[in-house]
């Protein structure tokens, strides 16, 4: 009877730690292919992205899409590779739908990553310059029919990279 209360209470202790807990992530989303150990990549206003395509492709051309980062500050700022051109595909950074919201396949490779991404994942650019690269986006996204395509970046918490507009191009099969 003496250990009644020593039974009540290790009872209530071990209660007590199988409650749920919550994991908050500061209101960011994880994607499929990035796994959140600490938080994501800070979102720099000092570097900006454009991108740009020719307004109509047909038949046989390459669908090229030209992604250029801006440094608009006065001091080098950097961003993170990870989804963006500036890395071999390795994730589905872009998003691409036709003029009825079908959204083309993406057939690209998709890597799994821990953050915080490591050093040699950032590239600097010197203050009022600029960088771009030139990605074929048939190589990894399926645009199987003619039509009005509209591009959207989607990967701003991972590259830090703030990419205000979409773009739109026809593609004449």
């Amino acid at each position: 009877m003496k250990h009644i209360p020593l039974l009540v209470s290790t009872g209530l202790l071990l209660l007590a730690s199988c409650g749920t807990s919550k994991e908050q992530n500061n209101g960011v989303a994880s994607t499929a292919d990035t796994v959140n150990k600490t938080d994501t990549v800070a979102v720099n206003t000092q570097m900006t992205a454009r991108m740009s395509m020719k307004p109509v492709i047909e038949t046989g051309d390459s669908l090229e899409l030209r992604f250029t980062v801006y440094n608009r500050s006065v001091k080098p700022q950097s961003f993170c590779k990870w989804h963006t051109p500036f890395e071999p595909p390795m994730s589905k950074y872009l998003d691409i739908k036709d003029d009825q919201g079908v959204e083309a396949r993406y057939q690209g490779a998709m890597a799994k990553r821990i953050m915080p991404p490591p050093a040699d994942s950032y590239i600097e650019i010197k203050p009022g310059d600029s960088l771009s690269v030139m990605v074929n986006i048939s190589k990894t996204y399926l645009l199987d029919r003619p039509g009005t395509y509209v591009v959207s970046y989607n990967a701003q918490e991972i590259s830090g990279l703030v990419v205000k507009d979409s773009i739109t191009f026809i593609y004449n099969k």
